[in-house]
């Protein structure tokens, strides 16, 4: 009888143990958000970030129905330290699944490293030609654009307007260079001038004279960030709004606040503005706008459906991304409704979408925003799809 009693109890007690584990929560799938944080070029990661985490906690903390833990590190502009906050989070803490990149540079300094380690990148910025084409691998993927193509639809734009002289300026380092190249391939013509300023260069009065002496047609420009707020204001004050100013980047959510009407008929060229008509854009525009009080910027949008393409993948696999084809193979079908609306990936791992031009004014609310008023280029591929060998 004491044996028996003896066994009974260490079974109440296993089952007690068992019961026990099985009521503890599951560990939360780790996710490592790498962007620009803080500082000259914080804005747009920090509006990335704000949009992922929206997602996030509309689901309760939970994406795919499991819960999730972001892991947030600001890699300051600086590709060594992105590498290396990469391999602490996968050789410490485990993490395979990354989202966030805010620059090019940071995006070519850790994208080979995280898919030969056998992790995945949403990119929710950037899009280099490297990635999407000869260098392509097969667990990056962008729910963004291929850089070029944001100077190209408003390259096609200028074209589908006659525009017949065209003077350019950007800055001058190698996305300057690109954004140019890219709006010169879409346009077809010779344009009338280009000119490159110093990466820093705040005054712009000696460009705006020689716009002015030149009278073009319209103006092509990439300023991001305090650069375009500058470049804007001086635009206007040096009367010159009466030619049509056509940007990449410029006139963009993020910089509109401060430019204020100085910006009011620039045009840019984008996949999403917040005037888009369909179920997932609007809730987006409205939650986002009610929890931080201003309005999205593309930055947001196409983070935030970075985390639906996260969510749509893990409910596929149950939250387990140990199976590396079976993740990879859910990512790839983006079996979710993205607020740009359609959504499909080409061989590359970069959407194939629409791209418009958004005209800057002031809403009913008394608000710089943005309204489409073209649609130039439709269901567009990268050029850069070809050369990737995930055919």
């Amino acid at each position: 009888m004491r044996i028996r009693a003896f066994l009974a109890g260490v079974g109440m007690c296993a089952f007690g143990l068992m019961a026990a584990h099985a009521q503890q929560p599951a560990k939360p799938l780790k996710i490592g958000f790498l962007a620009e944080m803080a500082g000259l070029y914080g804005a747009p990661g920090q509006d990335q970030y704000d949009a992922f985490m929206l997602a996030v906690e509309e689901r309760g903390g939970k994406l795919g129905g499991v819960p999730v833990e972001i892991i947030k590190e600001d890699t300051q502009f600086k590709p060594d330290v992105a590498s290396q906050i990469v391999d602490r989070l996968m050789d410490r803490e485990n993490v395979e699944l990354f989202t966030g990149l805010t620059y090019t540079h940071i995006a070519l300094a850790v994208y080979k490293k995280i898919n030969d380690k056998g992790g995945f990148m949403i990119a929710s910025n950037t899009g280099p030609a490297a990635i999407a084409g000869k260098g392509c691998v097969p667990n990056f993927f962008a729910s963004t654009w291929q850089n070029d193509q944001l100077s190209e639809v408003v390259g096609k734009y200028a074209a589908d307007k006659g525009y017949a002289n065209i003077f350019a300026l950007a800055p001058n380092y190698q996305a300057g260079k690109d954004f140019v190249a890219g709006f010169k391939a879409a346009y077809g013509k010779p344009l009338l001038d280009e000119l490159y300023t110093p990466v820093a260069q705040q005054d712009f009065s000696a460009e705006l004279s020689m716009i002015q002496a030149a009278n073009p047609d319209a103006v092509y420009v990439f300023y991001p960030g305090a650069l375009g707020v500058n470049f804007v204001k001086q635009y206007n004050q040096a009367g010159l709004s009466r030619i049509p100013l056509l940007n990449t980047a410029t006139t963009e959510g993020i910089n509109l606040p401060a430019q204020g009407e100085a910006a009011t008929g620039a045009v840019n060229g984008s996949f999403w503005g917040p005037d888009f008509d369909n179920e997932t854009s609007k809730h987006f525009v409205e939650a986002f706008e009610k929890k931080y009080k201003r309005i999205p910027s593309q930055y947001a949008a196409q983070s935030y459906d970075a985390a639906l393409l996260i969510d749509s993948a893990l409910s596929k696999v149950g939250g387990d991304i140990s199976d590396k084809d079976a993740f990879r193979a859910a990512l790839k079908a983006a079996d979710f409704k993205s607020l740009r609306g359609d959504f499909k990936f080409g061989p590359n791992h970069f959407p194939i979408q629409d791209f418009h031009i958004f005209e800057a004014y002031k809403d009913d609310k008394g608000r710089m925003n943005v309204r489409r008023v073209a649609t130039p280029m439709v269901q567009a591929q990268d050029k850069y799809a070809a050369e990737c060998s995930m055919q």
